[in-house]
């Protein structure tokens, strides 16, 4: 077993600080106090890590959307026929973002309140997310259905329809699996055979 350098691990513990606090208080509401209060650690710290709270937020946000597309390709088997490994991705969308809504709220919200600081983490979310989909439609089970894969500008237009989608039920407290239907039929209509 390796071991985690000792900033590696004060760092995971002020984002899992961070994350506590924004699932109880909103991004908005948080302080460095409640980061540090979360993560059992002092100020001090916090600042040896990050400079200012919006700097973690962006280091928690980038972290998560890796997660989602790691979890969406884990859970895609490309042998399968396109439409299941829509429904997969979709699947795997949605058990991500129903762990940690609040999480995708400040992402999807928050993020781009930030600024030019957080224009980066958008734009590299975006352009992993479309290559993703890029990747996955090209892929055995969309070929054999003669499927040319996705170009990136429909990509791009699927997933923001997909974050406006979260970010609307989850403002308004519904069940994110109500994202399912909807996203399962737009991803079919725009990656499906024309």
């Amino acid at each position: 077993m390796t071991a985690v350098p000792a900033d590696a691990a004060v760092t995971d513990r002020l984002l899992d600080g961070l994350a506590a606090s924004v699932r109880e208080r909103g991004y908005r509401d948080t302080t460095v106090a409640d980061i540090v209060r979360h993560a059992r650690t002092s100020k001090r710290t916090f600042y040896e890590q990050f400079d200012s709270k919006d700097r973690c937020l962006i280091e928690l946000l980038r972290r998560n959307n890796d997660d989602l597309i790691a979890a969406i390709l884990a859970a895609v088997d490309t042998q399968a026929d396109w439409r299941i490994q829509i429904r997969q991705s979709v699947d795997a969308y949605v058990e991500h973002i129903g762990a940690r809504p609040a999480i995708t709220l400040s992402w999807i919200r928050e993020a781009p309140a930030l600024g030019a600081a957080a224009q980066p983490l958008h734009r590299q979310a975006m352009v992993k997310l479309t290559d993703m989909l890029v990747t996955l439609t090209a892929n055995p089970g969309f070929r054999r259905a003669g499927i040319s894969p996705v170009p990136a500008s429909t990509a791009l237009i699927l997933l923001g329809g997909i974050r406006e989608l979260t970010a609307l039920l989850v403002e308004d407290g519904g069940d994110v699996h109500e994202i399912a239907g909807p996203a399962v039929a737009a991803a079919t209509a725009l990656l499906g055979p024309h």
